[in-house]
C-alpha cells in the first residue's frame, strides 16, 4: 500500500444516464445531474465540499476552460478547485488527484467530476488531427489501432483468425448482457453472436460492434479522508493504491533493465501495484475488475497484462465464461467502455462502478455469486497512458 498521510475512501457516487445525444440539457445542466446524484448518495451539500477536481476532453467540444462557465453545475463557486485533462485517462486522473488532495491533509472532502457532451463537438475530428495524416495514419484511428487485433497474452496462442473472431463476438455478447442490466449504460441492447459477426468491418478483423460508442454523460465521485469518511457513510470504499504509467505518443512498452524485454504500460502498472500491496495471485486476491476497454480485442489483450496471466489463459477464461457477471472473475459487470464512453468521465465510471460493487449497491448488475471485497479499475489514453487503482472494503 502507498504511504499516504491519511487513508481515503469513496463516500458518494453519481452518474447520468448515458446517451448518444442529450439535446434536453446543456453541459452545465448535464454535469449537475451527476453531481446532485453523488451529493444525495453521500447525504452532503455543496457547502460540505472542500475542493473540486473537474475535467473533460475539451478538445472534442472545442470549449476552452469549460469549468469557468460550468461552475454552478458542479457547485464550485468560491471553492478551491483544479481542472485537468489527460485525454482518455481524464476520469481516472481526476480520481487519483482527488485522492491525493484528501490524503495530503489539504482538504477533507474532495469532489471529482468528469464529463463529455459529444453531441456538441466532433470527437472523430479531434482524434484524427492528433497525428500527421501520412506518417501517423496508423495512429490516427485512436482506439481502432492495428495492435488491437493481436489478442494479447503472447498472441492468439495457436488459435485461428476465425476462432479469435468468434471469441471476440462471444465477449461482446457477454458485455452486452451486462450493459442490458445497467440502467445508466449507453448501449443496452442484448446482442447475439450473429449480430456481432454480421457487423461491418472497420479495420480487419475489427468490426463496428467490437468498438465503443460516442456517449454523452457525466460521472461524479466524492472522496473523504478517513475521519470524515466514517462519519459520512457506513459503507466507505477505501482507495488502497493507484499507479500511473505512460510513454511518448508513439512509444512501445516500458524498457526492461539488464536486457529484459520491454513490457506494456498495463503490465508494468499492474506489476508495480501488486508488488506494493502483496498481491501474488490476482484471480484469488482480487474479486472484480472494471477495465477501460475501448474495444473487445484490447479487452482480451489487456486481461493478460493486467492480471499477469500466462499466454492464452485470457482467451480460455472468456471461453469458459469466467469473466461473465456470474463467473469466477467478473470483468466489466457494468458493460464496460464498449457499452458506454463519455470520454472525460469514462475512467471515473470504472472506479465508480467498482466502488458500487464493493458496497453492494450496483443494482441489477450487482455481482451476486460472491461478496466483492477487493476490486481494481483502470483507465487508458493516448501516449499509452495507463492508470490502475486498487479498492477495498477494508481500510487495512
Amino acid at each position: 500500500m502507498i504511504n499516504w498521510n491519511r487513508r481515503v475512501a469513496v463516500v458518494g457516487v453519481g452518474q447520468t444516464y448515458h446517451r448518444t445525444r442529450r439535446p434536453d440539457v446543456n453541459q452545465l445542466e448535464m454535469i449537475n445531474e451527476a453531481v446532485r446524484a453523488a451529493l444525495e448518495d453521500a447525504q452532503l451539500t455543496p457547502k460540505d465540499i472542500d475542493a473540486n477536481v473537474v475535467g473533460n476532453m475539451e478538445l472534442f467540444e472545442g470549449i476552452y476552460e469549460p469549468d469557468m462557465w460550468q461552475v454552478d453545475g458542479y457547485g464550485g463557486y468560491l471553492t478551491s478547485g483544479i481542472r485537468m485533462t489527460t485525454g482518455g485517462t481524464t476520469g481516472g486522473m481526476l480520481c487519483n488527484s482527488a485522492v491525493n488532495l484528501a490524503a495530503s491533509g489539504l482538504y477533507d472532502v474532495v469532489l471529482a467530476m468528469g464529463f463529455e457532451k459529444q453531441d456538441e463537438g466532433d470527437t472523430t475530428a479531434g482524434i484524427t488531427n492528433m497525428a500527421d495524416p501520412l506518417w501517423g495514419k496508423w495512429f490516427q484511428t485512436g482506439a481502432v489501432s492495428g495492435g488491437a487485433a493481436g489478442g494479447g497474452g503472447g498472441g492468439p496462442g495457436g488459435r485461428s483468425v476465425q476462432d479469435m473472431e468468434l471469441l471476440a463476438a462471444k465477449l461482446r455478447v457477454q458485455l452486452s448482457e451486462n450493459a442490458a442490466r445497467n440502467p445508466y449504460a449507453h448501449l443496452r441492447q442484448k446482442l447475439t453472436v450473429e449480430d456481432v459477426m454480421n457487423s461491418p468491418y472497420l479495420v480487419v478483423p475489427i468490426r463496428r460492434l467490437h468498438m465503443c460508442p460516442q456517449s454523452c454523460g457525466a460521472c461524479c465521485v466524492i472522496f473523504a479522508a478517513e475521519e470524515k469518511a466514517k462519519k459520512i457513510t457506513n459503507k466507505p470504499v477505501w482507495v488502497k493504491d493507484h499507479v500511473t504509467v505512460h510513454r511518448g505518443s508513439f512509444g512501445g512498452g516500458i524498457p526492461g533493465a539488464g536486457g529484459v524485454a520491454a513490457e506494456s504500460t498495463m503490465r508494468y502498472a499492474a506489476r508495480r501495484l501488486y508488488e506494493r500491496n502483496g498481491i501474488t495471485d490476482t484471480l484469488k486476491q482480487i474479486d472484480l475488475f472494471e477495465m477501460y476497454d475501448p474495444n473487445v480485442w484490447w479487452h482480451m489483450a489487456w486481461m493478460a497484462d493486467f492480471l499477469l496471466l500466462p499466454p492464452g489463459e485470457n482467451h480460455n477464461m472468456i471461453e469458459r465464461g469466467d469473466t461473465a457477471i456470474d463467473g469466477v472473475f467478473p470483468i466489466n459487470a457494468s458493460g464496460g467502455v464498449v457499452s458506454t464512453n463519455p470520454i472525460g468521465a469514462t475512467g471515473m465510471i470504472r472506479l465508480a462502478e467498482a466502488a458500487l460493487q464493493i458496497r453492494g449497491d450496483a443494482g441489477e448488475h450487482q455481482v451476486t455469486n460472491k461478496e466483492v471485497k477487493t476490486a481494481i479499475a483502470s483507465s487508458f489514453g493516448g501516449s499509452l497512458w495507463t492508470i490502475l487503482q486498487l479498492l477495498s472494503k477494508s481500510p487495512d
